[in-house]
């Protein structure tokens, strides 16, 4: 398998390379449009590379399963259309080809990352589950077009086939767990990410099914993908909804921004697609521009329709049925058996008394009702603070009501405060050595990482800020590389 991909990989980068032209200013300058920047175009081109990089991936699981033509279609289009789309930047006013040659070292980097198996350990990533989905076990042959915008009950909506029963079923079995984290992470999160929710006539149910199985409500997780934060936005998309970097924190990461960036991108979705709820959510996993040119190729625009479904990635084809799944048990979970806690999830705003990281408070605050201890919904709650580094005493903190009695008697002084200090300062010891390197010109990321053996483009990406899936860098930039051979 592996000869195989090399050979096909090799080949459809190395054929689009040559057939897209190097950036070429005064061409740029005249290119189409003869005057102001397009930027709906430019956009529309970006995108492109969102697209790519997803169907690329669908390339890759493919062949790992053994389905080679499945493989070798996707993988080509995938190149194909970005070798397109950046000949076209390349004519367009205002577009930057260097984005698309960046992708394509980010293809071979994929590749690399997924033959071998690394993964980079500097970013959570998004959990991926081996046992079998029964998802695709039945295809109902209908839907229904919902108009969720009138404020329709989501009870009234998601029809229970047999995928979507299917899904209730790995739910409540071996992703039963998942589900019970998910809840949990919600609740402590509701405060800021239902409020958009409710102001857009949309039901609560939905925001968890997505939540649910885009994160588990884990704010920091990034997809292999690059896609993230909790409702898992891909950067050219987040951009496209206001989720940008703001002080170099990557906005993806807010759970009340992202929250309003999905419903935004809904409610467009629902524009363009008549309402339907399941193809919505099909366009929020598997892409928009494929969703519509598949609705504009069937006679009958269903999500359910066979001439759609079976054209979509494995993904794609689970990922509705567990989210309708998901925002029906979120609505009947005593039909099921299924017993949500009660979380008291009142926030408050404590000012630190004592420098400390959210990762000793953590380990100070001890697990005080919960079953999983305090560090991930520390992070949720407070997503710009990165988890290990020192905060100075004043520092504000968001943190569950509950917890402000403990942090004044555990996490100030004393013998909690102590043995959280020191456990923290243990982590030094088995830190990787560093160093710094100046990105020179003709370089990309992803050459970077080969050349000084470092473990992965993402790990390097995410230790400086670079953003998948273009990873664009400058020459003079500076690069902290870390636990690199070279």
């Amino acid at each position: 398998m592996k000869t195989f991909l090399l050979s096909l990989i090799a080949t459809a980068i190395l054929a689009a390379c040559a057939a897209l032209p190097a950036s070429d200013p005064d061409r740029r300058a005249a290119g189409t449009g003869n005057g102001a920047t397009n930027e709906a175009a430019i956009n529309a081109l970006y995108e492109v590379i969102d697209e790519s990089v997803r169907d690329y991936h669908d390339g890759l699981d493919a062949a790992a399963v053994g389905r080679f033509d499945e493989a070798k279609t996707l993988i080509n289009e995938a190149v194909a259309a970005l070798s397109a789309a950046g000949i076209e930047c390349a004519e367009t006013r205002g577009c930057e080809p260097q984005r698309f040659m960046s992708a394509y070292g980010n293809l071979l980097t994929l590749r690399s990352d997924v033959l071998t198996g690394a993964m980079e350990e500097f970013v959570e990533v998004e959990k991926t589950y081996d046992e079998e989905s029964i998802v695709l076990a039945e295809i109902p042959s209908a839907t229904r077009s919902v108009n969720l915008l009138n404020g329709q009950d989501l009870r009234e909506i998601i029809e229970l086939n047999g995928p979507v029963n299917a899904a209730m079923h790995d739910w409540l079995t071996w992703m039963r767990p998942n589900l019970m984290d998910a809840w949990e992470n919600y609740q402590y999160m509701r405060h800021l990410m239902w409020p958009e929710y409710e102001k857009a006539g949309l039901p609560e149910a939905l925001l968890f099914g997505i939540m649910a199985k885009e994160s588990g409500g884990r704010v920091h997780s990034v997809s292999r993908a690059g896609a993230a934060g909790p409702l898992q936005f891909m950067p050219h998309t987040g951009r496209r909804f206001g989720l940008d970097r703001d002080n170099g924190f990557d906005q993806r990461f807010d759970p009340a921004l992202a929250s309003r960036a999905s419903v935004a991108y809904l409610n467009e979705r629902f524009e363009a697609l008549n309402d339907n709820l399941e193809l919505a959510l099909a366009a929020y996993n598997g892409g928009e521009n494929r969703i519509q040119r598949l609705v504009r190729q069937s006679s009958n625009a269903s999500f359910w329709n066979p001439e759609i479904r079976a054209q979509l990635p494995r993904e794609t084809q689970d990922y509705v049925p567990y989210v309708l799944a998901a925002a029906w048990l979120f609505l009947h979970p005593e039909e099921y058996g299924v017993e949500f806690p009660e979380i008291h999830a009142e926030a408050t705003t404590v000012a630190l008394a004592a420098p400390a990281t959210l990762g000793e408070l953590a380990i100070c605050l001890g697990q005080h009702d919960s079953r999983n201890g305090w560090f991930r919904t520390l992070r949720n709650l407070n997503p710009r603070q990165e988890p290990f580094d020192r905060l100075e005493a004043g520092t504000e903190l968001i943190m569950p009501s509950q917890l402000e009695p403990a942090y004044q008697s555990r996490c100030i002084d004393g013998g909690f405060l102590n043995v959280a200090s020191v456990l923290h300062e243990s982590r030094d010891d088995r830190r990787p050595p560093s160093r710094v390197y100046t990105v020179r010109s003709g370089d990309t990321l992803s050459t970077i990482v080969s050349r000084n053996g470092c473990p992965s483009v993402r790990a390097v990406a995410s230790e400086n800020n670079i953003q998948a899936p273009s990873y664009m860098i400058r020459p003079g930039q500076r690069l902290t590389l870390t636990g690199c051979r070279g």
